[in-house]
């Protein structure tokens, strides 16, 4: 009988195994809420899964829960690889929840060329995101070093569905198909673009269940059946200002590259900053978060705002942690950083501003950011900022 293009599929689905084990619901965290509780337990049935759910849902206690249940049934240990300054908020939700993390190692991902991944049973990749980066030495880090490890938990809130390099490696690092037979698979080069990839159109349901073997996206509890209450988050508010400035017509181009934009930054420097600076003096019993792209545009708010205290990518690891973390305590109100630095998995429910003097054009980037704040348990409106130039399109 000829086996034909959907038989074939159809068969590749079939291959994504389960290798982990089955546990019951009574025997997870009773902190957990119950849509957790559903997800831990299919993530350790899967043995190798992949937790896509939205900022504010929970993730970290997912993954602590679901990595103390792997040293109990290993009696091994599990790594858990976390961004910068991510490793104390980790371990105050794992007090938080009350869950043992004696055999739970935490670490930064900077720190990955000093471990021995070969002792664990388990590793779970806290904002997996950085797997995005299809030719990062990080990624390849992770995806060789790991490659024999029996359990692994991905996790993050924003795998692009239109990324499938992203998604392909997300397969390749869970062990369930390496990234280039996946787009050959179910993939074909978008036209004339051999670096943009689109989905078959005959492949579209196969794709789609084919990730839902090995990966759950949920924004909401509701997206899975459960209770909704708690899970609203209050009003977010965008509030625009911008900078009349004489234009050469450069944003009235179809498309702007780099170095224009960052030379209009930098040209407009001072009025943007200065209005950065007015809003938050005038705010001055509110905490801010202030969005930057550029250490000049740093160099010139600590003078502007004289509290403020920034986090720079040359500064050392303790130092950021320190600093990032003594915001999230009110030790000081305003913070100044970049998104590479701080917009993955940190909790800035205490603070209800960020201002964007510079935006760039990085949705995810944008997205992230403003997630920190504006997530569950946040009890106020959220403000955010946008610094533009009258030049720039809407």
């Amino acid at each position: 009988m000829k086996l034909t293009y959907e038989d074939f599929l159809k068969r590749k689905e079939l291959n994504v195994k389960e290798s982990g084990f089955e546990i019951s619901e009574s025997e997870l965290n009773k902190n957990l809420f119950d849509f957790q509780k559903f997800i831990v337990k299919k993530a350790l049935k899967k043995g190798r899964f992949g937790i896509f759910a939205d900022c504010g849902l929970g993730k970290t206690a997912m993954q602590l829960e679901w990595a103390y249940q792997v040293t109990k049934y290993t009696s091994g240990k599990v790594l858990i690889l976390v961004p910068l300054a991510v490793r104390a908020q980790t371990i105050e939700e794992a007090k938080k929840f009350n869950i043992d993390i004696s055999n739970i190692d935490i670490s930064n991902y900077e720190q990955i060329d000093n471990i021995d991944c070969l002792i664990y049973s388990g590793v779970v990749l806290d904002e997996s995101s950085i797997l995005k980066n299809f030719e990062g030495k990080t990624k390849q880090a992770i995806i060789e070093n790991f490659s024999h490890t029996p359990y692994k938990l991905a996790c993050t809130a924003t795998p692009s569905p239109n990324d499938p390099m992203e998604l392909g490696n997300h397969s390749e690092f869970l062990n369930v198909m390496n990234r280039d037979e996946m787009l050959a698979m179910y993939f074909i080069h978008d036209g004339m673009n051999t670096s943009k990839w689109r989905l078959k159109k005959h492949s579209q349901n196969h794709f789609w269940k084919f990730v839902s073997k090995w990966a759950i996206f949920i924004s909401h509890p509701k997206d899975i059946g459960f209770d909704t209450s708690g899970y609203d988050l209050p009003n977010l508010k965008i509030i625009e200002n911008k900078i009349n400035v004489k234009t050469d017509d450069l944003f009235d181009e179809e498309t702007v590259n780099a170095l224009d934009f960052n030379k209009k930054l930098r040209e407009t420097i001072n009025e943007r900053l200065e209005l950065t600076a007015k809003i938050v003096n005038e705010n001055k019993t509110e905490n801010f978060i202030i969005w930057i792209k550029q250490n000049e545009e740093g160099q010139l708010l600590k003078k502007l705002i004289p509290e403020a205290r920034e986090v720079q990518g040359s500064d050392n690891i303790e130092y950021k942690e320190k600093t990032l973390l003594g915001f999230a305590n009110n030790e000081f109100r305003v913070l100044i950083t970049k998104a590479k630095i701080a917009q993955y998995g940190l909790n800035f429910q205490n603070c209800r501003n960020q201002i964007f003097p510079s935006l760039d054009f990085s949705f995810e980037s944008l997205y992230q950011s403003i997630r920190r704040s504006y997530r569950i348990n946040q009890k106020q409106e959220v403000n955010i900022y946008l610094i533009t130039l009258n030049s720039m399109k809407n």
